[in-house]
């Protein structure tokens, strides 16, 4: 059975790594999984419950709808400053909202590249937290820590580290079988 997985990149920047690492994962996913990266998450304004009383923007709502139809979540963060980026808090308080609340029990991996030497430890664990504060159901390991990523990217923007492309097939690997074991059940029910 196939499975639907939203990835989305929680840097605005058209060329930022952790876009290209969503992209990279959806190019190497294994075939039960099918990953498609969101492009629209600079729609999304800031939180502001002001907003919600003439309507949900259409930003958000395109996103919440995005994250209904998927099966599972894949969520490349950078990490700025030794923190979660403002962006991708922002993307999750949105989410944390409405009737239903779609990232409630949510299937989610996360993960992240930066270009400096620390890795997005702090920002991923920053990001787990908040999830799981909102019902989301986080995949604990393995986990995902791409470093020095102006090095890791041809022209093209492949993943040319060996050990790092051998490091995501494993956690793609493993998130598959996770995500089917909880989310079989919902995946047998579409295909039928």
């Amino acid at each position: 059975m196939t499975a639907n997985v939203l990835a989305i990149a929680g840097s605005l920047r058209a060329a930022s790594f952790n876009r290209r690492l969503a992209e990279v994962a959806a190019a190497i996913a294994p075939p039960s999984l099918q990953i498609s990266v969101y492009a629209d998450l600079a729609s999304v304004p800031l939180f502001n419950e002001d907003l919600e009383t003439t309507g949900v923007p259409t930003g958000v709502e395109r996103l919440r709808r995005a994250v209904e139809r998927a099966d599972g979540l894949l969520i490349a963060t950078p990490e700025y400053n030794q923190s979660l980026p403002g962006v991708v808090k922002n993307m999750v308080d949105w989410l944390s909202r409405g009737d239903p609340v779609v990232i409630e029990d949510k299937p989610v991996v996360v993960l992240g590249a930066t270009p400096g030497a620390w890795g997005t430890r702090i920002a991923q664990s920053q990001l787990r937290h908040a999830l799981a504060a909102c019902g989301a159901l986080v995949m604990p390991a393995p986990q995902f820590y791409l470093r020095g990523a102006a090095d890791l990217f041809d022209e093209h923007d492949r993943l040319i580290d060996t050990r790092m492309l051998d490091s995501l097939h494993r956690l793609l690997a493993a998130y598959d079988v996770w995500l089917h074991r909880l989310r079989l059940p919902a995946i047998q029910g579409r295909s039928a």
